[in-house]
């Protein structure tokens, strides 16, 4: 995330569009979840609602 953060400056936020950025956090977490992270259950540890998991690392 913080690559694609970084690349998104350089082109004053054009980088990434809106659909792009969250077919970017779809894959996340599908690759999450093939390597067998329970997507839910970790962000309900953390307190976080389910598609906050990259928020930490989103700044768009």
């Amino acid at each position: 995330m913080a690559t694609s953060k970084k690349l998104n400056d350089q082109h004053d936020g054009a980088a990434y569009e809106t659909g792009e950025r969250e077919e970017l956090c779809d894959y996340i977490e599908q690759s999450l979840t093939e390597c067998g992270v329970d997507v839910p259950a970790l962000t309900t540890r953390h307190g976080l609602g389910r598609y906050e998991i990259t928020d930490k690392w989103r700044d768009w």
